[in-house]
């Protein structure tokens, strides 16, 4: 009888390792995917940004034509976002892109006639509104990684965690905090 007992025991035990092991490797799952998930929205905000900066870069090109170091920044850090693959690459382009942003309206603010045209009028709402949805997109992401690093860092999920090939994720965070502290002031 007291084996019974015993092994009675055992399975309980085993069975409870087991459900834990199934709960604890399904929320990482899903940690992960929300994640990946919160990735993809900022990735399509990062784009939806990078094909508005050419439209405004001809547009200030128009009446500042001369002010080509400014735009050739913009440019440029519009083609840095584009090659991030990851959230370190696109924090690190994303800091470029404030400063190059900031540096074109800097520039517009001497121009009365283009503050006034109703195109670059549109495409300074139309940015200022990306810009939000940035910030929102990046504050989801951010807290997604928090939650899945939390998780991969609690005994014992860490060491349940790497045996299963899940790591930590990286913040969406600029080496400039300054750079995005704030989305460009574009309103004149």
């Amino acid at each position: 009888m007291t084996t019974l007992i015993v092994v009675g025991v055992i399975v309980i035990v085993l069975i409870a390792v087991g459900v834990y092991l199934w709960a604890t490797y399904r929320s990482l799952v899903t940690l992960k995917g929300n994640v990946d998930a919160a990735w993809s929205d900022i990735s399509a905000q990062l784009q939806r940004r990078a094909d508005l900066i050419p439209t405004i870069v001809d547009t200030v090109k128009g009446h500042a034509s001369h002010e080509q170091k400014v735009l050739d920044s913009v440019t440029s850090a519009r083609a840095e976002t584009l090659r991030a693959t990851d959230a370190t690459e696109a924090s690190e382009a994303e800091g470029h892109m404030q400063k190059a942003l900031r540096g074109v309206f800097s520039v517009a603010e001497g121009y009365p006639k283009l503050q006034s045209s109703q195109d670059f009028l549109r495409l300074q709402s139309e940015l200022v509104d990306t810009e939000d949805r940035i910030q929102v997109a990046r504050r989801h992401y951010n807290g997604g990684v928090r939650e899945l690093n939390t998780k991969i860092k609690v005994f014992p999920t860490s060491s349940f965690a790497k045996g299963r090939g899940f790591s930590q994720a990286a913040f969406f965070e600029s080496a400039e905090p300054s750079a995005i502290a704030e989305p460009p002031r574009v309103q004149f």
